[in-house]
């Protein structure tokens, strides 16, 4: 192969891309459910460990902080070990911590199991998003990227499926409910055994014959180092955790925490507590209140469909902002209507899940992007870790500010939030569609959206 080759980045899409883009949707299956299928085992949890709203809101929450040190820490940890070995211990620790949840006692021994829960679920952001990006060709990184994470949703609705159908198994269904996360990070974990480490963390790392020797296993004996482009500039070196805020990539570091923030407030605290949330709406009943959750959930997922169609079409920076001005409007719509009733409600909730099914996995995708390969699992762990923040807060919160100011006036505080993502967005976001990893990370200044063909006519 010439010197000029680019292998990865301008590979055709192969059987191998798809399998490893299968291998990590485990992680964010797992998190969509693990997170969600609390939300249905806290109708049998309250009365069974006699929790108080304090008490709900812990739980809820405890994972979210969870993934807040999960995410930066192993997010750090992975770009100095490898992307492999974490690859397959996150998942263990998935597995031990939902079991564990289950002959939980007391109360802190729920929040305690679901915080390292947590630990495990955020380590596996930056773990299998930074493996599968820097094997990906650019034409096609942002859908398979994306389409990881929309698995998430996808893991949520399951769910609520099978929260429905474990519901009558009594006052204990709760702790099936917590163990079940642990079958699938089993069946993820077999999956994922020998999957090669990356390419380009080699490099990074100076391993050019081990390096070398999976370029050749992966895409054939005729191919080498020279076909592989460096995303990093000069020599081989590691990379420290203050180089996401150092020069051009500190502008990246806070773009994609404000994003990733306002994306996810809104977002956990309906999916943590959609039946309460649709319970202050005025809905009752199991058909209501389970299946309402499900419709929502799935929502998600629908909305997902044209959004890994559009990401390649007009680019992250205008999804993005498209998006975030729907659910600033769908929200905050409620809030004005008197005496508002459950269909109004619901149907913003519903346009809620759409929009940000749509873009919801350019949380994923943009700080993938935007990195090089010695931090670019730190930055994806960063922003996992920052992002939880204000999650776990809104979480804690939600079961007051839902007695507090009802469905319609929570609704009106994800609007307040969704508008300071839209306007991060409108200020800080680069275009990076259509871009090889090279490109994106060692130049200067990223594409603005003026120059950049992807987002002609954007709303910028």
């Amino acid at each position: 192969m010439s010197a000029t080759s680019n292998l990865i980045d301008d590979a055709p899409l192969n059987k191998f891309h798809k399998k490893l883009t299968f291998f990590a949707s485990g992680g964010p299956f797992i998190d969509g459910y693990a997170l969600s299928i609390i939300g249905i085992a806290l109708i049998t949890m309250v009365p069974g460990l006699h929790m108080n709203p304090a008490e709900i809101g812990m739980v809820g929450a405890a994972s979210l902080v969870g993934i807040f040190f999960g995410g930066g820490i192993f997010g750090w940890l992975t770009d100095k070990i490898g992307r492999h070995k974490m690859y397959i211990a996150d998942l263990i620790a998935l597995a031990v911590f939902s079991v564990l949840n289950s002959f939980a006692t007391e109360i802190w021994q729920v929040v305690l199991c679901r915080f390292f829960l947590g630990m495990a679920i955020g380590a596996d952001y930056p773990i299998a998003t930074s493996l599968l990006a820097e094997f990906l060709p650019k034409k096609h990184r942002g859908r398979l990227l994306g389409a990881t994470f929309v698995v998430w949703a996808i893991g949520a609705a399951v769910a609520y499926a099978a929260g429905y159908l474990l519901r009558d198994m009594g006052p204990d269904a709760w702790r099936v409910m917590v163990a079940s996360p642990a079958i699938f990070a089993i069946i993820t974990l077999l999956f994922r055994l020998g999957t090669p480490e990356s390419p380009r963390w080699l490099l990074s790392r100076g391993r050019r014959d081990e390096a070398d020797a999976i370029i050749k296993k992966v895409y054939g004996q005729q191919y080498g180092l020279s076909d592989i482009a460096s995303d990093s500039e000069g020599p081989a070196k590691q990379g420290k955790f203050l180089d996401i805020f150092r020069g051009q990539f500190l502008k990246r570091t806070l773009f994609v925490s404000i994003f990733w923030t306002a994306q996810v407030i809104p977002l956990f605290a309906v999916y943590t507590f959609a039946p309460d949330l649709l319970h202050s709406m005025g809905l009752t009943g199991d058909a209501n209140l389970y299946g309402g959750s499900f419709l929502i959930s799935m929502l998600f997922v629908v909305g997902g469909i044209p959004g890994l169609w559009l990401v390649e079409k007009i680019g992250r920076r205008r999804l993005l902002l498209w998006s975030f001005g729907i659910i600033v409007v769908a929200l905050a719509i409620p809030a004005f209507i008197p005496n508002v009733q459950a269909a109004p409600l619901f149907i913003a909730l519903a346009i809620f899940a759409l929009a940000s099914g749509a873009s919801s996995f350019l949380e994923v995708v943009y700080p993938n992007e935007l990195f090089p390969t010695e931090v670019r699992a730190t930055a994806v762990g960063f922003g996992t870790a920052i992002s939880r923040v204000g999650s776990a807060a809104s979480t804690y919160l939600m079961p007051v500010a839902i007695l507090s100011f009802g469905a319609a006036g929570s609704l009106l505080i994800g609007a307040v939030i969704s508008l300071v993502g839209l306007l991060a967005t409108f200020l800080l976001a680069p275009e990076t569609a259509n871009r090889s990893l090279s490109e994106l990370t060692t130049e200067k200044t990223p594409a603005s959206p003026a120059n950049s063909k992807a987002t002609e006519g954007s709303l910028s």
